[in-house]
C-alpha cells in the first residue's frame, strides 16, 4: 500500500513533458495570430502599391501630351496597363479591373447629370414636363451617371478606380474569405491647357 502511494506521489510531482504539452496547446493560437499578421501586412501593402500606381499615372495624365511607357494604342489603354504592371510585381495571382470616367467638375462624379429647369419642381428630370438637363458626355439623353468614357479633355476632372480580387496567402476557412477585395479611387483634374468645352443644355428629350 505505501508502494502505491509513493509510486502516486512520484508520478504527482514529476514534471517532465509538461513544456511540450503546454507548447501544442498555445502553438494553434499562435500560428493564427502570425498567419493574420501576415495576411493583414500583405493586404495593406498591396493596397498601398496599387494606390501609388493609380495616383501616380493620374498626375501624368493630367497634363496636355501625357507618356508612358506601356503598350497600347489608346491613351486610356496605356494608362491602365501602366497601372497593371506596377500590381504584376505584388498581387500574386491578382486580377484586377481598372476604369476611368470623365467629368465636367468635381461636383458631378457619381451623380446625376446636371438639371438646368426643373418645371414641376420635384427634383427629378421629366421629360414630359419639358425639363432641361446638360448632356456632358452628349449621348441625347439624360444619364444618373454624368461621366463618360474616352478621352478626357482639358480641365476635365477625371475618376479613376482600381477593383483588386487578391487571393490570402493562406486560404484556411479560419481566417475568413479566400479572396481579399480591395477597391480604390481617386479624382484628378487635367491642366487647363485649352478651353473646357461647355455641355449643352437639352430640353424635354
Amino acid at each position: 500500500m505505501m508502494g502505491a502511494r509513493n509510486f502516486l506521489r512520484r508520478v504527482g510531482r514529476d514534471e517532465e513533458g509538461v513544456t511540450i504539452v503546454e507548447f501544442a496547446i498555445l502553438l494553434l493560437p499562435f500560428l493564427i495570430i502570425v498567419m493574420g499578421g501576415l495576411e493583414l501586412g500583405y493586404k495593406s501593402y498591396v493596397r498601398a502599391i496599387a494606390q501609388g500606381a493609380m495616383s501616380d499615372a493620374a498626375r501624368r495624365a493630367s497634363v496636355q501630351s501625357p507618356t508612358f511607357n506601356a503598350s497600347g494604342d489608346a491613351l486610356e489603354e496605356r494608362i491602365e496597363n501602366s497601372i497593371a504592371a506596377q500590381l504584376d510585381t505584388v498581387a500574386i495571382d491578382g486580377d484586377y479591373d481598372i476604369s476611368q470616367r470623365r467629368y465636367f467638375d468635381f461636383s458631378d462624379v457619381g451623380n446625376p447629370e446636371r438639371i438646368m429647369r426643373d418645371n414641376n419642381g420635384n427634383g427629378q428630370y421629366d421629360a414630359s414636363d419639358n425639363d432641361c438637363f446638360e448632356d456632358f458626355n452628349q449621348n441625347g439623353d439624360f444619364d444618373l451617371d454624368a461621366g463618360s468614357a474616352g478621352i478626357a479633355g482639358a480641365s476635365d476632372v477625371v475618376f479613376y478606380e482600381v477593383m483588386v480580387e487578391l487571393p490570402r496567402l493562406f486560404p484556411f476557412a479560419f481566417l475568413g474569405q479566400d479572396i481579399h477585395r480591395l477597391t480604390l479611387q481617386t479624382a484628378i483634374r487635367n491642366q487647363p491647357y485649352a478651353n473646357q468645352p461647355t455641355p449643352p443644355t437639352l430640353c424635354g428629350v
